[in-house]
């Protein structure tokens, strides 16, 4: 019998909590979706999540009965959240399908666990585990988690129908879960509804793209969504300048111990374009901090290997540190990934590695200027003011900042006499 009951997650008291309240008089409760297919799988379960037999009121009524907090997260579709200890539960009432549109369904309230079983979108993610951590499976989920196979639960152009969405989720789960080639008959499912895609919402859409992202290796979810052409839906911006940068980023993480970074990974796709990049932080709605992100990276100017740790400093002061230092990772992922065929890259990836290093490191200085320094030496408030700070601060930083505050000001003085 397969059994989850010896993770540590599932022996602990919060969990112990809910199943106490919910497994009596007959009503169930069982852990089900992400936290079992990922112990399943021997990775951290994440978030806990429930099903149960009792309607949504009734696990309200029981949670607060029992002093347990309870916020009503999604009750329309039959979801209470209950926090123990600072810890969420998701507890959502067995449901089926009364009608979809692609981009929301209508549920009702069952007590059957196949029938609740059988409208989640993946076999892997319709595993449930009982208060015991005996696993229950109605779809031939424990046969697709042994083999790592992402699989539709029944029709997968019915799934895909049910929710737009479930496209995008096909390949988020295969990059974090998958194995192999995809499912042939999800990937042409997914390759026909695509122009569904706009149909959904942009937060929606960035959401998943975000996740698959974040993957430990999304290379082959990428190169199956653009064969399947649901990447260039998506990312247009993608489709001339393609992914062919992902696999040597991939490498270079690994090698160089750099976090995976979902909008690093977004760059090695999309043209370096400030006005292209700001249209799509636009149409994805990415947060103000996401789409200053691309910006930066977008700006920054491009780096060569040739180029002098000094006139790099000058370059990190004119520009944005961030933004440099993603395009030097891009540059330095690239050159690895070319000097494993050709040695000849060798020089370049190390002249990359240097500078980024020093990027990475630089701190940026003061100037020792400012306006009312330009006003006690007797210029009037207005444009000049500006026009001398800026002319005096390109002459500092030409001069790799070496210029102290005394021989700026005998400067400026000088500036203003031959003025």
């Amino acid at each position: 019998m397969t059994s989850i009951a010896a993770e540590p997650w599932f022996r602990a008291a919060a969990l112990r909590r809910v199943f106490d309240i919910l497994n009596v008089e007959g009503g169930e409760a069982r852990v089900v979706g992400g936290a079992v297919r990922n112990s399943l799988l021997g990775l951290p379960a994440g978030d806990v999540d429930l099903a149960t037999t009792w309607r949504p009121d009734e696990v309200a009524e029981r949670a607060k009965a029992a002093g347990i907090k309870v916020v009503p997260t999604g009750i329309d579709h039959g979801t209470v959240t209950l926090v123990i200890d600072g810890k969420p539960f998701e507890v959502t009432t067995l449901r089926r399908d009364v009608a979809t549109d692609g981009r929301r369904a209508e549920v009702a309230f069952g007590t059957g666990w196949k029938e609740d079983a059988e409208r989640r979108d993946f076999t892997i993610n319709a595993l449930y585990a009982n208060s015991d951590g005996e696993i229950f499976d109605d779809v031939g989920g424990l046969a697709d988690i042994e083999s790592r196979t992402l699989r539709f639960i029944g029709s997968a152009a019915e799934r895909v129908a049910e929710d737009y969405l479930r496209i995008l989720r096909f390949f988020r789960f295969f990059a974090h879960y998958g194995s192999g080639r995809p499912d042939a008959e999800g990937l042409k499912a997914c390759a026909q509804a695509r122009a569904k895609l706009s149909t959904l919402s942009a937060e929606r859409v960035w959401g998943e793209m975000k996740k698959l992202l974040a993957a430990e290796d999304p290379g082959r979810a990428l190169l199956w969504m653009r064969q399947a052409g649901v990447l260039a839906e998506v990312l247009p911006e993608t489709e001339k300048w393609g992914i062919d940068a992902i696999p040597g980023l991939i490498a270079a993480e690994k090698i160089f111990s750099w976090a995976p970074d979902p909008l690093l990974r977004l760059a090695a796709m999309v043209p370096p374009d400030t006005d292209r990049l700001k249209a799509l932080a636009e149409r994805l709605r990415l947060s103000k901090a996401e789409a200053a992100c691309l910006v930066r990276f977008a700006e920054a100017p491009a780096i060569a290997p040739t180029l002098p740790e000094a006139a790099l400093d000058r370059a990190l002061y004119r520009s944005v540190k961030e933004g440099i230092i993603a395009r030097l990772k891009l540059s330095l992922a690239a050159a690895r990934r070319k000097s494993e065929t050709d040695p000849a890259f060798l020089a370049e990836t190390a002249a990359f590695q240097r500078l980024l290093a020093r990027a990475e490191k630089w701190q940026r200085p003061d100037f020792p200027l400012n306006g009312a320094d330009v006003l006690k030496a007797g210029i009037a408030p207005g444009p000049q003011v500006g026009e001398l700070l800026s002319e005096l601060e390109n002459f500092w930083v030409e001069r790799n900042f070496g210029v102290d505050r005394a021989a700026l000001v005998a400067r400026l003085e000088s500036l203003i006499r031959s003025g």
